[in-house]
């Protein structure tokens, strides 16, 4: 579905990357469609989730 957010995944985990203080590599940003179900399948509206986990080190 559109728009499609793959060409920007890379600036989007230096950006958290560098917010965070932490290497890029511990960073993950994913992506899924709903396959045009819904409002957001039919692009009356958009939806975004947000799932992190912090771990402070000792």
């Amino acid at each position: 579905q559109e728009p499609k957010i793959s060409p920007h995944v890379d600036a989007m985990r230096g950006c958290i990357s560098g917010l965070l203080g932490v290497d890029m590599d511990e960073v993950s940003v994913k992506a899924t469609t709903t396959e045009k179900l819904g409002f957001v399948g039919t692009k009356d509206g958009i939806s975004a989730h947000a799932v992190v986990l912090l771990h402070r080190s000792a």
